[in-house]
């Protein structure tokens, strides 16, 4: 018989956080999240709870954790898009469909309690964190800014009746040829002088952010705004992702384009890949994996594509090509051997279709489920 148990007490969250690092302990292409900031979604003071409520369960079975679900509900993605709805995340199970139906039990009744009709996910709280179900690209290693979970996760999902309503994709880029690269370079020239743009420059990282943060989660808000599972940002995690961004921007992997009224209508902010740093601590920041981290940051062999935006009045206009640019370049540096683009919506032709001027590869495929829930009978 399965229990479920709503994670309530310290050592109840404490196994909450540590099952899925149990379960995928040996596994190469698992890359798990820093321990620390997962801790910070039992804070009363998360910041994603100023707009959120959410809910944390635990599946047991003879008194042994076979399975974790969370349930949120986003309230102000709801606002925007005037729905209805539950959001999951978190879900990591046992190959057992009676385990993935107590689960999935929970959340649809903490969804009905407060009078939603719809669940859907992984969804995280925000669209920067973790999101879809990998469907495709078992043998490939994760990145630190997604999940990874094993084959089998989809089948319990669809035996719990919910159907796929989108997919992302992910690819891996390498460099470009350099005669394709010189013609990238050309267009961005090109594109920068007819629209009188220019690259935001900065001293340093606390300049750059100083600088351009405001200018940048502004664009985020508009470029965002129609994007599946998008939120507003809120002053809370605008703040948050500044702090972030401090410990591990590189001014090498970002670029700013400013028009004339220096506004920024463009960016596009990498990330050195932090994934094999963080796997042989499970995500802790020890002396070790702090060596490992800045290591990284300094030398890195994969950087991870972050936040690419275009103001939608340059979307039509060459624009992304500056950054498309700048990308080429990032990949020419000594010791960096591709990126990896993360999540780009299947339908999204426009960004998919960049990366053909890459050698690149679509590697991976990450699914959000949808399950429109129907009254209890009593």
């Amino acid at each position: 018989m399965i229990e479920i148990i709503p994670v309530r007490t310290r050592k109840e969250q404490r196994e909450f956080l540590q099952f899925p690092l149990r379960m995928y302990r040996d596994n190469p292409c698992f890359v798990p999240p820093l321990y620390a900031d997962e801790k910070k979604i039992f804070s009363p003071r998360y910041v994603y709870l100023e707009t959120c409520e959410a809910a944390y369960y635990l599946a047991r079975r003879d008194g042994k954790t076979v399975g974790r679900i969370s349930a949120i509900l986003q309230k102000a993605a709801n606002e925007k898009n005037r729905e209805r709805r539950v959001r999951f995340t978190r879900f990591d199970s046992i190959n057992d469909q009676e385990v993935a139906n107590a689960l999935f039990g929970a959340v649809e009744d903490f969804s009905r309690q407060r009078g939603m009709d719809t669940v859907c996910g992984p969804l995280g709280f925000s669209d920067l964190e973790r999101e879809g179900l990998l469907v495709e690209g078992f043998d490939e290693l994760s990145t630190f800014e997604e999940q990874y979970n094993a084959a089998y996760y989809g089948a319990l999902i669809e035996g719990c009746g919910y159907g796929k309503e989108v997919d992302w994709i992910e690819s891996k880029i390498s460099a470009p040829s350099p005669e394709e690269e010189e013609k990238m370079q050309k267009t961005a020239e090109f594109v920068m002088k007819r629209y009188n743009l220019r690259i935001g420059e900065a001293k340093n990282k606390n300049d750059f952010l100083k600088r351009y943060g405001d200018g940048f989660f502004a664009l985020l808000d508009i470029a965002y705004e129609g994007l599946y599972g998008t939120v507003p940002f809120t002053d809370g995690m605008k703040k948050m992702l500044m702090d972030n961004f401090r410990l591990i921007i590189d001014l090498r992997h970002a670029a700013v384009v400013l028009d004339e009224n220096d506004r920024v209508v463009c960016l596009g902010l990498c990330f050195p890949s932090l994934a094999k740093a963080l796997q042989p601590s499970g995500g802790r920041l020890t002396p070790a994996a702090l060596v490992r981290v800045l290591r990284a940051i300094r030398h890195p062999e994969i950087i991870d594509l972050g936040l690419i935006a275009v103001d939608p009045v340059y979307l039509n206009r060459g624009v992304s090509a500056v950054v498309t640019a700048a990308l080429a370049r990032m990949l020419r540096e000594d010791g960096v051997r591709y990126a990896e683009t993360n999540l780009n919506l299947e339908d999204n032709f426009s960004i998919r279709n960049q990366w053909k001027r890459f050698s690149a590869v679509e590697h991976k495929r990450r699914r959000s489920y949808v399950k429109k829930l129907e009254d209890k009978p009593v």
